[in-house]
């Protein structure tokens, strides 16, 4: 009872008039910085951060983790309406939620996104409410061998899922992996895959840069090699009757992976250092992995749309939960908010539970308003991203194109980096034409720089003897079932070619 009377009093806090006009007004700016490709939420938390010093600490934590929200909320906006994720949390809802779009179902796509991340966000409050010092405890008991576990399990939900090629699955991540090993080696310093020992490639490849490409240039070329430019969508007009229709069938479709996001998106969240793009990915391959019908992922599936949005808005909130209690930012965006939180005077730890509570139950009784106001602004303003599908695709393919430079460079300022979303989105094309999948190297070079380090640091702790993976309580069980994944393929092929072999015989 204690729990739901400091609630109340941090919801009523939130309320109050400067900081309900903030929440706001920040669950609007980050619905906008989540749509505009290579924003995200990372660079608008950054770029508003001064702002926010003309208003009392705890209503600008409130500001900034509003625009976190609003950002989650808005990345799905721009990956189903152009094809271009908004922001690398929203990579995952391209794979269906385009498809969707040019089946003339945005209005589908846009509500199952709305509504999946507003199940998401609640599930995520709820458990951060009920047991953040247990499961600030729980997150500091994952060493490096339980998140290279973790991470083991991410690509295995994409190489183990049955009816897709696996050795084109398997070059896929391979060849996201050498992408992401481009640029210092973490450990040791040194410079690895320099290509001609152009300055550019010293930073890395960012995230954002490969995503851009591939969605952004890539799609768009995929597209007009296809229909030759000639792309319509059914009836994209929005009725009242249609959106209820539309909210009816995004509950009945994308229930499970709306439930997979929620935890799965809350619990990769509170890991340091992971965020909500592990989170949202490795929710649409559990999503697809325990389908009945996985092969219609890909193919503009609502539960293909949901998986993600709840994950990443899930995420969001997980995150913010080593932060408050262990002083450990979870995610990039959280790593501002904590140098934030440090120049206001606030330190974060357990203690600020103690010491500061009407700043930590106003901050959580915010999350609560913050994700009302996201999922009704949101839904408001469907209509209007739906609107944009009417345009011509000849009118649509330069917008797309001009959108995916200038997000490109506002994400970075290097024009080596807008060469590269050229170079990557003419290779996702060729790729695309070979039916290579793509996906699974968008997750290696997202996961790729959180495993290798853990795994060299696993290696390190036990003088080479790759058994510690085997011999810790957390991370066994994840390998084992991640290895099961990975050779699930091979068993069903056996089978087949066994059953095959006495049907002949």
């Amino acid at each position: 009872m204690e729990i739901l009377s400091l609630l109340a009093g941090g919801v009523l806090t939130a309320l109050e008039p400067l900081n309900l006009m903030l929440i706001i007004a920040g669950v609007s700016v980050g619905l906008f910085i989540g749509a505009m490709p290579g924003l995200g939420s990372v660079n608008g938390v950054a770029i508003l951060l001064p702002i926010t010093f003309l208003v009392p600490p705890g209503s600008a934590i409130i500001f900034l983790a509003a625009i976190y929200y609003g950002a989650m909320y808005g990345g799905a906006i721009s990956s189903v309406t152009l094809g271009i994720p908004g922001a690398s949390t929203a990579v995952a809802t391209t794979f269906d939620g385009r498809p969707l779009a040019l089946q003339g179902r945005a209005s589908l796509a846009l509500v199952t996104a709305a509504l999946a991340s507003f199940v998401g966000g609640s599930v995520a409050n709820i458990l951060f409410t009920l047991f953040a010092p247990v499961l600030a405890t729980l997150a500091l008991s994952f060493g490096p061998p339980e998140i290279f576990a973790l991470m083991l399990l991410a690509f295995a939900t994409f190489v183990g899922l049955g009816g897709d090629d696996i050795p084109k699955t398997v070059f896929s991540i391979c060849l996201g992996l050498v992408l992401a090993s481009v640029g210092f080696d973490t450990i040791s310093g040194e410079p690895r895959l320099v290509l001609f020992d152009i300055p550019g490639f010293l930073r890395g490849i960012g995230f954002i840069v490969l995503a851009i490409g591939v969605y952004g240039i890539g799609e768009m070329l995929w597209t007009i090699e296809q229909t030759r430019g000639e792309v319509t969508t059914t009836n994209p007009r929005m009725t009242a009757r249609g959106m209820m229709n539309d909210t009816r069938e995004a509950v009945q479709r994308g229930w499970k992976g709306t439930t997979i996001g929620s935890f799965l998106g809350f619990f990769v969240g509170i890991l340091p250092a992971a965020g909500a793009t592990p989170g949202s990915l490795m929710s649409y391959g559990v999503a697809k992995m325990v389908s009945r019908r996985p092969e219609l992922f890909g193919r503009g599936n609502p539960d293909g749309v949901a998986a993600p949005e709840a994950a990443n808005n899930s995420a969001s909130t997980g995150a913010m939960l080593p932060m408050l209690t262990l002083g450990i930012p979870g995610s990039p965006t959280t790593a501002i908010l904590l140098g934030g939180m440090v120049i206001w005077g606030l330190v974060p730890g357990p203690r600020l539970f103690v010491d500061q509570p009407d700043f930590v139950w106003g901050l959580i009784g915010s999350f609560y308003i913050s994700n009302f106001a996201a999922v009704l602004i949101n839904l408001a303003f469907i209509p209007l991203f739906v609107w944009m599908l009417r345009m011509p695709f000849t009118i649509l393919a330069p917008m797309i194109f001009v959108l995916s430079i200038v997000g490109g460079y506002a994400a970075s300022r290097s024009i080596h980096d807008l060469w590269l979303i050229v170079i990557f989105g003419i290779s996702a094309f060729f790729l695309r034409k070979f039916d290579y999948p793509l996906a699974p190297a968008v997750l290696a070079i997202v996961l790729g720089p959180i495993a290798e380090p853990t795994l060299r640091q696993s290696l390190l702790l036990s003088s080479g003897d790759p058994s510690i993976f085997f011999t810790r309580p957390i991370s066994a069980p994840i390998m084992v079932f991640a290895i099961v994944l990975i050779l699930l393929p091979a068993v069903k092929l056996f089978r087949r070619r066994k059953t095959e072999t006495a049907a002949a015989e």
